[in-house]
């Protein structure tokens, strides 16, 4: 059943078009006076030219064209940190593997301070072989990876002093301060359409960055990751469903079957109410390369919501 409270959110200008300080801002502080309820990131640093593996939502196998440009996905949210107050940041997502776990506990802890509690910590597995390589970490045993580094962000979050030692991380008995502004430690969702990953969410994980899809084939995905967080003895209601949309915005109803990857604002609307999500978060980047366009498809969708 959808949420009485729905949550909307917006993404940040960070890619394509809106790469620069005047847009970041501008988005940010529009977002909160408009009444959005959160702002996200993405992560991406390549667009390989004789890429090895094919991109599922790109033409031809290739990268969006917008890919190209991009900004650092927490870099962009400190930049929106410091002229918001409100309005929580989150990453959708952050390639867990790419990064050191203890930097990472750091960056991400500095952040929620800095936004004085308002961080939410997305991460998931993305990203090609060639971005894999291009950071010198392995893609094989990347799901390993993942477990480790929120277990070491765990471990640093709570712990004082925090010892870790375990697989490819050892951290020395160290203080390791400041701790999050969130208590015991700011939300965790993990991204994935797999099997595996719907069982780790179960266990691990504070809910499911989910990818807009068709109803028919979300609604099976979330039952399965409730069913894994009963298995793993947790109430399955405790979980949330971060659903990221990402249109092409049409001037005319499209069929069905093509939502959400297009459609007018009021079709788009209506699917993210139809989903149950917790919070449902817009990506207007792609069908836009205007700044004022964008931001007045963001307050139409968000009037939409409402």
């Amino acid at each position: 059943m959808p949420y009485v409270h729905q949550r909307v959110g917006l993404a940040l200008s960070q890619y394509g078009a809106f790469v620069g300080r005047d847009a970041v801002i501008e988005v940010a502080r529009a977002a909160e006076a408009l009444g959005f309820d959160s702002l996200w990131t993405g992560d991406r640093i390549l667009d390989p030219v004789n890429p090895r593996d094919r991109c599922p939502g790109g033409a031809d196998g290739r990268m969006p064209p917008e890919y190209t440009t991009f900004l650092d996905p927490l870099t962009v949210l400190t930049a929106a940190a410091a002229v918001t107050e409100r309005i929580r940041l989150g990453t959708s997502t952050l390639n867990a593997p790419w990064y050191s776990p203890i930097l990472l506990a750091r960056n991400l802890t500095s952040l929620d301070m800095l936004t004085e509690g308002r961080l939410d910590v997305g991460l998931g597995l993305g990203g090609t072989s060639d971005d894999y390589t291009a950071v010198g970490v392995s893609r094989a045993g990347r799901g390993e990876r993942l477990e480790e580094i929120i277990a070491v962000l765990e471990r640093v979050w709570a712990d004082d002093p925090v010892t870790y030692q375990s697989g490819s991380v050892s951290v020395p008995t160290s203080r390791i301060e400041p701790k999050p502004v969130q208590r015991p430690r700011p939300p965790i969702y993990l991204a994935g359409f797999s099997s595996v990953a719907f069982e780790r969410i179960g266990r691990r994980a504070d809910g499911w960055l989910a990818g807009g899809v068709p109803l028919q084939v979300l609604t099976p995905m979330w039952s399965a990751i409730r069913r894994a967080a009963e298995d793993a003895g947790r109430d399955p209601d405790s979980l949330r469903m971060m659903l990221r949309i990402n249109p092409r915005v049409t001037d005319e109803p499209v069929a069905a079957d093509l939502l959400p990857q297009a459609g007018t604002i009021e079709q788009i609307a209506e699917y993210a109410r139809s989903t149950g999500a917790y919070e449902v978060f817009a990506d207007f980047q792609q069908t836009t390369g205007d700044l004022n366009q964008m931001l007045h498809l963001a307050e139409r969708f968000r009037e939409a919501m409402a």
